[in-house]
């Protein structure tokens, strides 16, 4: 536990923030001026605000103190929060012996401040040098967030924001649950008897979403879950048939299939893809070490994976993702360059890596006592790595973000061929124009540019919840829109 004490509670969730990137198991106490220090908290954190600027304290059990003293007129947050913020990094850097990567820039989005930096003019050095000075950023994390800036750029300047959108379609089975998995997904076998009257629910639901957009461009379509390919390819071709029907698609750029589960694919549900129109797929191994696949809980191999690759070249896909995750239980850098040599012999268009975050829901959440013996080795050692190998099969990086719960703070990254990005990826970080999210946990995001806002209509979780009160979930988009 970590009490923290402020004279003037402006900067709470800042404070927060900063001790969680270095202490992310610890429980954060907010305790009033006057009230007692618990004897039971590891220190003790305080921010004095007066006319002068920020006094940062922090008093161990013991009595010993440390303080750094930020001159600023603290009402300003706008102008004030980031040198607090560099002042609060600085101390408890200065505790416990070590940097963190980003320096004190947290959030989902690092990289906005470079495309803020590069709408004003500024240039690449201009740019990495803001990171390192304002935030203490690493010098590798100031060049990725000024090469993501600059594609994303590219991607965003080719889009119509006011007359465009994109459509997510969920679908939420898989085969089994994977240990760190916190997604909606349902196992496949135990709901065989429901899944055409889900797919029926969710062709309900993009009959009116076409009809809603019949006035705008659906530019990108992207289908996940759970995994899509736990589909039948009947199925798939059905629900496919019901997006051509519905919907105009000739102004789509790109359409994505998850086909995550190497153990879900099939010879028939790859040319049923390819039938429809399918651009894009991911295929996502996480690990190519099998020792680790048992143990997350994938059913899958290392061998099915380069087999289920091998399957969608033969049918003629030429932009295939894949998808691996750094940080995994037992995995040293030597598991993670073994991953990514197998990868890259495999010659995909793209990768995608994530930092493992533990969320609430995940069973390795429940069991991480468990397993915290067996995390070794350094992700950003690892996330490097990546960044190495990816540029090597002349691959950049093109959107990244980060999540709560990854440990170090650090993040996600896609790499792509130029040409090979992921146009929804950008769009749905970047929130420039409307994400139309169907089916079970969708999310839909709408924007309002003009008011600077974002309007979210959420639907419900539960596959029988969805097929029982779809006339609800529609009726959530028509008031929404209305």
């Amino acid at each position: 536990m970590i009490q923290i004490k402020q004279t003037k509670p402006l900067y709470d969730n800042d404070i927060r923030v900063m001790l969680q990137a270095f202490y992310p198991e610890e429980k954060i106490v907010c305790i009033q001026e006057d009230t007692p220090w618990d004897l039971q908290a590891i220190f003790y954190f305080e921010l004095a605000l007066d006319e002068d600027g920020a006094r940062i304290m922090l008093t161990e059990p013991s009595g010993e103190k440390m303080q750094t003293f930020v001159a600023c007129h603290y009402q300003d947050k706008k102008e004030a929060k980031n040198p607090i913020k560099l002042g609060m990094y600085e101390l408890l850097s200065k505790r416990e012996g070590r940097e963190l990567p980003w320096g004190s820039l947290t959030g989902i989005r690092p990289t906005k401040v470079a495309t803020a930096l590069l709408e004003e003019g500024c240039q690449k050095e201009e740019v990495e040098a803001y990171y390192q000075k304002t935030f203490a950023a690493s010098e590798g994390k100031a060049r990725i967030c000024y090469e993501v800036a600059t594609k994303e750029q590219t991607i965003i300047r080719s889009v119509d924001q006011t007359n465009q959108y994109c459509l997510y379609i969920g679908i939420p089975f898989c085969l089994t649950r994977c240990l760190y998995c916190s997604f909606t997904s349902y196992p496949i076998a135990q709901y065989s008897e429901k899944v055409q009257a889900y797919l029926e629910a969710l062709a309900k639901e993009l009959a009116f979403v076409a009809e809603e957009k019949k006035d705008k461009q659906l530019i990108a379509i992207y289908m996940g879950g759970g995994t899509p390919t736990s589909l039948s390819a009947k199925q798939l071709d059905w629900l496919l048939t019901k997006v051509e029907e519905y919907f105009d698609v000739s102004y789509l750029r790109e359409l994505t299939i998850e086909a995550g589960r190497p153990d879900s694919v099939t010879p028939e549900k790859f040319q049923a893809m390819k039938q429809h129109n399918v651009t894009r797929i991911s295929i996502n191994p996480q690990t190519m070490n099998d020792e680790t696949l048992r143990l997350i809980g994938r059913a899958h191999t290392s061998a099915m994976t380069r087999e289920a690759f091998e399957m969608a070249r033969k049918e003629g896909f030429t932009n295939i993702n894949m998808d691996m995750i750094v940080g995994l239980p037992g995995e040293t850098i030597e598991d993670v360059m073994h991953t990514l040599a197998q990868l890259a012999e495999m010659e995909p268009e793209s990768i995608t890596v994530h930092s493992l975050a533990i969320k609430r829901a995940a069973r390795l959440n429940e069991q991480m006592e468990q397993y915290k013996a067996l995390v070794h080795g350094s992700t950003n050692e690892m996330l490097d790595a990546v960044e190495k190998t990816a540029k090597s099969l002349n691959m950049m990086p093109y959107y990244l973000y980060r999540q709560k719960n990854i440990p170090g703070n650090l993040e996600n990254v896609g790499y792509a061929k130029n040409g090979a990005e992921c146009i929804y990826n950008v769009l749905i970080m970047e929130e420039i124009l409307d994400i139309i999210a169907v089916g079970a946990g969708g999310s839909t995001k709408l924007t309002y540019p003009e008011e600077h806002r974002i309007e979210r209509v959420e639907t419900v979780k539960s596959v029988d919840d969805y097929i029982e009160r779809i006339d609800e979930m529609i009726d959530r988009k028509r008031k929404a829109w209305s």
